[in-house]
Protein backbone atom coordinates (compact mmCIF):
# COMPACT_ATOMS: atom_id res chain seq x y z
CA UNK A 1 0.00 0.00 0.00
CA UNK A 2 1.30 3.64 -0.81
CA UNK A 3 2.51 5.97 2.01
CA UNK A 4 0.31 8.74 1.84
CA UNK A 5 1.85 10.57 5.36
CA UNK A 6 5.23 12.15 5.14
CA UNK A 7 7.44 10.16 8.47
CA UNK A 8 9.00 12.94 10.13
CA UNK A 9 11.51 12.10 12.63
CA UNK A 10 11.78 14.03 15.28
CA UNK A 11 14.71 13.72 17.70
CA UNK A 12 14.07 15.26 21.27
CA UNK A 13 10.20 15.27 20.21
CA UNK A 14 9.26 14.61 23.72
CA UNK A 15 10.75 17.92 25.27
CA UNK A 16 9.84 21.35 25.43
CA UNK A 17 9.83 22.64 21.95
CA UNK A 18 10.35 19.30 20.10
CA UNK A 19 6.62 18.29 21.98
CA UNK A 20 4.79 21.45 20.36
CA UNK A 21 6.28 21.05 16.94
CA UNK A 22 5.19 17.29 16.94
CA UNK A 23 1.26 18.82 17.65
CA UNK A 24 1.81 20.49 14.73
CA UNK A 25 2.94 18.31 12.34
CA UNK A 26 0.24 16.24 13.50
CA UNK A 27 -2.32 18.68 12.49
CA UNK A 28 -0.72 19.31 9.40
CA UNK A 29 -1.18 15.74 7.78
CA UNK A 30 2.00 14.59 9.01
CA UNK A 31 3.25 11.99 10.53
CA UNK A 32 5.83 12.29 13.62
CA UNK A 33 7.59 9.58 14.74
CA UNK A 34 9.73 10.69 18.24
CA UNK A 35 13.20 9.54 18.79
CA UNK A 36 13.59 10.36 22.97
CA UNK A 37 15.93 8.92 25.85
CA UNK A 38 13.85 11.18 28.18
CA UNK A 39 16.40 11.83 30.09
CA UNK A 40 14.85 15.60 29.77
CA UNK A 41 11.75 15.02 27.98
CA UNK A 42 8.17 13.94 29.06
CA UNK A 43 6.06 10.82 28.20
CA UNK A 44 3.16 12.79 28.71
CA UNK A 45 4.25 15.18 26.23
CA UNK A 46 3.66 12.32 23.89
CA UNK A 47 0.34 12.66 21.50
CA UNK A 48 -1.84 9.78 21.53
CA UNK A 49 -0.97 7.50 18.76
CA UNK A 50 2.86 9.02 17.59
CA UNK A 51 5.38 6.52 18.35
CA UNK A 52 8.14 6.81 20.76
CA UNK A 53 11.25 5.28 19.66
CA UNK A 54 13.07 5.62 23.60
CA UNK A 55 16.69 5.80 22.49
CA UNK A 56 20.21 7.24 23.10
CA UNK A 57 21.41 9.36 19.84
CA UNK A 58 25.09 8.61 21.33
CA UNK A 59 24.23 4.57 20.26
CA UNK A 60 24.79 4.68 16.76
CA UNK A 61 22.93 1.23 17.04
CA UNK A 62 19.87 2.74 18.58
CA UNK A 63 19.41 6.06 16.13
CA UNK A 64 20.37 3.07 13.14
CA UNK A 65 17.53 0.66 14.23
CA UNK A 66 14.83 3.64 14.23
CA UNK A 67 15.65 4.15 10.21
CA UNK A 68 15.30 0.23 9.66
CA UNK A 69 12.52 0.14 11.67
CA UNK A 70 10.83 3.20 9.88
CA UNK A 71 10.69 4.56 6.37
CA UNK A 72 11.78 8.49 7.68
CA UNK A 73 11.11 11.29 4.89
CA UNK A 74 12.95 13.88 6.99
CA UNK A 75 14.46 14.82 10.64
CA UNK A 76 13.93 17.85 12.79
CA UNK A 77 16.61 17.60 14.97
CA UNK A 78 16.14 18.97 18.64
CA UNK A 79 18.30 16.13 20.40
CA UNK A 80 20.47 18.29 22.91
CA UNK A 81 21.66 19.52 25.82
CA UNK A 82 21.31 23.52 26.16
CA UNK A 83 22.35 24.91 29.93
CA UNK A 84 25.05 27.22 28.90
CA UNK A 85 26.50 26.88 32.35
CA UNK A 86 26.57 23.77 32.38
CA UNK A 87 27.87 23.61 29.30
CA UNK A 88 31.46 25.10 31.10
CA UNK A 89 31.75 22.99 34.08
CA UNK A 90 31.41 19.77 32.01
CA UNK A 91 31.90 20.39 28.40
CA UNK A 92 32.64 16.50 27.40
CA UNK A 93 29.06 16.01 28.59
CA UNK A 94 28.41 18.75 25.68
CA UNK A 95 30.32 17.72 22.70
CA UNK A 96 29.02 14.05 23.63
CA UNK A 97 25.40 14.75 23.60
CA UNK A 98 25.60 17.75 20.78
CA UNK A 99 28.37 16.72 18.48
CA UNK A 100 29.22 12.68 18.69
CA UNK A 101 25.08 12.16 19.00
CA UNK A 102 24.95 14.59 15.80
CA UNK A 103 27.25 12.52 13.75
CA UNK A 104 25.70 9.15 14.37
CA UNK A 105 22.56 10.72 13.62
CA UNK A 106 23.68 11.67 10.26
CA UNK A 107 25.57 9.06 9.44
CA UNK A 108 22.36 6.90 10.20
CA UNK A 109 20.59 8.98 7.83
CA UNK A 110 22.98 8.96 5.12
CA UNK A 111 22.89 5.22 5.30
CA UNK A 112 19.44 4.93 5.28
CA UNK A 113 19.29 7.51 2.17
CA UNK A 114 17.37 10.63 3.86
CA UNK A 115 18.75 13.39 2.68
CA UNK A 116 16.93 16.11 4.59
CA UNK A 117 17.24 18.02 7.96
CA UNK A 118 15.61 21.01 10.17
CA UNK A 119 18.34 21.10 12.93
CA UNK A 120 17.98 23.74 15.72
CA UNK A 121 20.91 25.55 16.20
CA UNK A 122 21.23 28.84 18.38
CA UNK A 123 21.70 32.88 19.04
CA UNK A 124 24.29 31.55 21.73
CA UNK A 125 26.56 31.51 18.03
CA UNK A 126 26.37 34.95 17.74
CA UNK A 127 27.81 35.46 21.39
CA UNK A 128 27.99 39.01 22.26
CA UNK A 129 26.95 40.60 18.67
CA UNK A 130 28.02 44.21 17.72
CA UNK A 131 24.87 45.52 15.50
CA UNK A 132 21.23 44.91 16.43
CA UNK A 133 19.29 43.02 15.17
CA UNK A 134 21.66 40.72 14.41
CA UNK A 135 21.34 39.60 10.31
CA UNK A 136 22.68 35.70 9.65
CA UNK A 137 25.85 37.45 8.55
CA UNK A 138 27.13 38.20 11.52
CA UNK A 139 30.44 37.22 12.89
CA UNK A 140 30.14 33.77 14.88
CA UNK A 141 31.74 33.79 18.47
CA UNK A 142 32.17 31.05 20.51
CA UNK A 143 31.60 32.11 24.26
CA UNK A 144 31.03 28.85 25.77
CA UNK A 145 31.00 25.00 24.88
CA UNK A 146 27.55 25.18 24.32
CA UNK A 147 28.01 28.04 21.47
CA UNK A 148 30.49 25.72 20.62
CA UNK A 149 28.68 22.52 19.69
CA UNK A 150 26.19 24.42 17.85
CA UNK A 151 28.59 26.20 15.46
CA UNK A 152 30.48 22.60 15.02
CA UNK A 153 27.32 20.70 14.06
CA UNK A 154 26.46 23.64 11.39
CA UNK A 155 29.90 23.02 9.79
CA UNK A 156 29.16 19.67 9.88
CA UNK A 157 25.59 20.17 7.92
CA UNK A 158 27.62 22.77 5.51
CA UNK A 159 30.20 19.92 4.33
CA UNK A 160 27.53 17.21 4.48
CA UNK A 161 25.33 19.50 1.64
CA UNK A 162 28.77 20.61 -0.38
CA UNK A 163 29.35 17.03 -0.45
CA UNK A 164 25.83 16.26 -1.76
CA UNK A 165 24.45 13.67 0.92
CA UNK A 166 22.29 15.98 3.18
CA UNK A 167 20.22 19.52 2.26
CA UNK A 168 19.47 21.05 5.58
CA UNK A 169 17.95 24.37 7.34
CA UNK A 170 19.68 25.46 10.31
CA UNK A 171 17.13 27.54 12.56
CA UNK A 172 19.05 29.79 15.22
CA UNK A 173 16.61 30.10 17.76
CA UNK A 174 16.47 33.27 20.18
CA UNK A 175 15.09 32.95 23.55
CA UNK A 176 12.16 30.62 23.26
CA UNK A 177 8.93 31.16 25.63
CA UNK A 178 5.65 30.48 26.58
CA UNK A 179 3.06 27.49 26.34
CA UNK A 180 0.50 25.38 23.93
CA UNK A 181 -2.74 27.57 24.33
CA UNK A 182 -4.44 24.07 25.62
CA UNK A 183 -2.01 24.30 28.46
CA UNK A 184 -0.94 20.71 28.08
CA UNK A 185 2.73 21.14 27.47
CA UNK A 186 5.26 23.45 28.32
CA UNK A 187 8.75 23.94 30.22
CA UNK A 188 9.15 21.37 32.92
CA UNK A 189 12.20 21.78 34.48
CA UNK A 190 13.25 21.48 38.11
CA UNK A 191 15.97 24.47 38.08
CA UNK A 192 15.10 26.58 35.02
CA UNK A 193 17.74 28.93 33.67
CA UNK A 194 15.65 30.65 31.51
CA UNK A 195 13.66 34.15 33.10
CA UNK A 196 10.79 33.73 32.03
CA UNK A 197 9.82 30.33 33.70
CA UNK A 198 11.90 32.16 36.91
CA UNK A 199 9.78 35.03 36.76
CA UNK A 200 6.42 32.99 36.71
CA UNK A 201 7.94 30.86 40.03
CA UNK A 202 7.93 34.03 41.81
CA UNK A 203 4.81 35.48 40.82
CA UNK A 204 3.32 31.89 41.72
CA UNK A 205 4.79 31.52 45.21
CA UNK A 206 7.33 29.10 44.21
CA UNK A 207 10.29 31.07 44.73
CA UNK A 208 10.55 34.23 47.09
CA UNK A 209 12.19 36.95 44.72
CA UNK A 210 13.86 36.89 41.07
CA UNK A 211 17.64 37.41 40.56
CA UNK A 212 18.60 40.07 37.90
CA UNK A 213 22.09 40.02 36.93
CA UNK A 214 23.46 42.46 35.79
CA UNK A 215 22.49 46.29 36.43
CA UNK A 216 24.62 48.50 35.25
CA UNK A 217 24.72 47.25 31.21
CA UNK A 218 24.33 50.52 28.67
CA UNK A 219 21.01 49.95 28.13
CA UNK A 220 18.09 52.06 28.94
CA UNK A 221 17.46 50.73 32.42
CA UNK A 222 20.85 49.10 33.21
CA UNK A 223 19.43 45.36 32.55
CA UNK A 224 19.99 43.50 29.43
CA UNK A 225 17.90 43.14 26.63
CA UNK A 226 16.69 40.03 24.46
CA UNK A 227 13.87 38.87 22.14
CA UNK A 228 11.67 36.33 23.32
CA UNK A 229 9.88 34.41 20.63
CA UNK A 230 6.69 31.95 21.19
CA UNK A 231 7.38 28.46 21.14
CA UNK A 232 4.33 28.13 18.83
CA UNK A 233 5.55 30.66 16.71
CA UNK A 234 8.99 28.61 16.87
CA UNK A 235 6.99 25.57 15.91
CA UNK A 236 5.36 26.85 12.57
CA UNK A 237 8.63 28.27 11.99
CA UNK A 238 9.88 24.12 11.65
CA UNK A 239 6.68 23.25 10.03
CA UNK A 240 7.83 26.00 7.02
CA UNK A 241 11.37 24.73 6.74
CA UNK A 242 10.49 21.46 6.62
CA UNK A 243 8.04 22.12 4.17
CA UNK A 244 10.55 23.43 1.72
CA UNK A 245 12.85 21.23 2.78
CA UNK A 246 10.58 18.79 1.46
CA UNK A 247 9.37 20.90 -1.80
CA UNK A 248 12.79 21.43 -2.15
CA UNK A 249 12.85 25.30 -2.50
CA UNK A 250 14.55 26.17 0.52
CA UNK A 251 17.95 24.22 1.52
CA UNK A 252 21.06 24.84 3.40
CA UNK A 253 20.45 28.15 4.96
CA UNK A 254 20.86 29.17 8.31
CA UNK A 255 17.59 31.11 9.26
CA UNK A 256 17.28 33.35 12.65
CA UNK A 257 14.36 33.26 14.43
CA UNK A 258 12.80 35.50 16.76
CA UNK A 259 10.45 38.16 17.35
CA UNK A 260 12.31 41.45 15.90
CA UNK A 261 12.17 43.21 19.47
CA UNK A 262 13.93 43.68 22.36
CA UNK A 263 12.91 43.67 25.96
CA UNK A 264 15.42 44.63 29.14
CA UNK A 265 14.77 42.30 32.26
CA UNK A 266 13.36 45.03 33.88
CA UNK A 267 10.85 45.15 31.03
CA UNK A 268 10.13 41.72 31.50
CA UNK A 269 9.12 42.08 34.94
CA UNK A 270 6.75 45.09 35.12
CA UNK A 271 4.88 43.23 31.84
CA UNK A 272 4.74 40.14 34.29
CA UNK A 273 3.19 41.71 37.25
CA UNK A 274 0.74 43.38 34.57
CA UNK A 275 -0.17 39.79 33.67
CA UNK A 276 -0.31 38.50 36.55
CA UNK A 277 -1.37 40.74 39.40
CA UNK A 278 1.08 39.52 41.20
CA UNK A 279 4.15 41.14 43.06
CA UNK A 280 7.61 39.82 41.53
CA UNK A 281 10.07 41.08 44.01
CA UNK A 282 14.14 40.78 43.18
CA UNK A 283 17.64 41.17 43.72
CA UNK A 284 19.91 43.11 41.62
CA UNK A 285 23.36 41.14 41.62
CA UNK A 286 26.42 41.82 39.29
CA UNK A 287 26.46 40.57 36.02
CA UNK A 288 27.33 37.00 34.93
CA UNK A 289 30.66 36.28 33.09
CA UNK A 290 30.19 36.18 29.11
CA UNK A 291 25.97 37.69 29.17
CA UNK A 292 25.68 39.83 26.22
CA UNK A 293 24.45 43.04 26.17
CA UNK A 294 21.55 43.52 23.82
CA UNK A 295 20.32 40.44 21.50
CA UNK A 296 17.76 41.09 19.04
CA UNK A 297 17.17 39.26 15.88
CA UNK A 298 15.99 40.03 12.43
CA UNK A 299 13.67 37.90 10.83
CA UNK A 300 13.91 39.48 7.60
CA UNK A 301 15.09 36.03 6.24
CA UNK A 302 12.70 33.95 7.41
CA UNK A 303 10.06 35.86 6.46
CA UNK A 304 11.58 35.36 2.35
CA UNK A 305 12.77 32.13 2.39
CA UNK A 306 10.03 30.44 4.75
CA UNK A 307 7.09 33.23 4.64
CA UNK A 308 7.40 32.89 8.43
CA UNK A 309 6.15 36.17 10.17
CA UNK A 310 5.82 35.43 14.54
CA UNK A 311 2.19 36.37 15.77
CA UNK A 312 2.10 36.26 19.91
CA UNK A 313 3.87 39.03 21.45
CA UNK A 314 4.96 39.48 25.16
CA UNK A 315 1.58 39.12 26.23
CA UNK A 316 0.73 36.28 24.84
CA UNK A 317 4.38 34.50 25.93
CA UNK A 318 4.03 35.81 29.38
CA UNK A 319 0.03 35.51 29.66
CA UNK A 320 0.68 31.34 28.74
CA UNK A 321 4.11 31.17 30.53
CA UNK A 322 1.61 31.59 33.90
CA UNK A 323 -1.06 29.64 33.27
CA UNK A 324 1.20 26.73 32.56
CA UNK A 325 2.84 27.51 35.50
CA UNK A 326 -0.04 27.61 37.39
CA UNK A 327 -1.31 24.60 36.96
CA UNK A 328 1.79 22.72 37.42
CA UNK A 329 2.43 24.42 41.00
CA UNK A 330 -0.32 27.05 42.38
Amino acid sequence: MKKTRKNILVTGGAGYIGSHTVRLLLEKGLNPVIFDNLSTGHKEFIPKGVVLVKGDLKKFADIEKAFKKHSIDAVIHFAAAIVVPESVSDPVKYYENNISATINLLKAMDAAGVRRIVFSSSACVYGNPLKSPILEDEPLKIENPYGATKVMAEQILGDMSRSGRMNFIALRYFNVAGAHPDGGIGIKMDKPTHLIPNVMRVACGLKKELTVFGHDYPTKDGTCVRDYVHVVDLAEAHFLALKGLLSGKVKNEVINLGNGRGFSVKEIIDAAIKVTGQKIPYTLVPRRPGDAVNVVASFAKANRLLGWTPSRGLDVILSSAYQWERSLYC
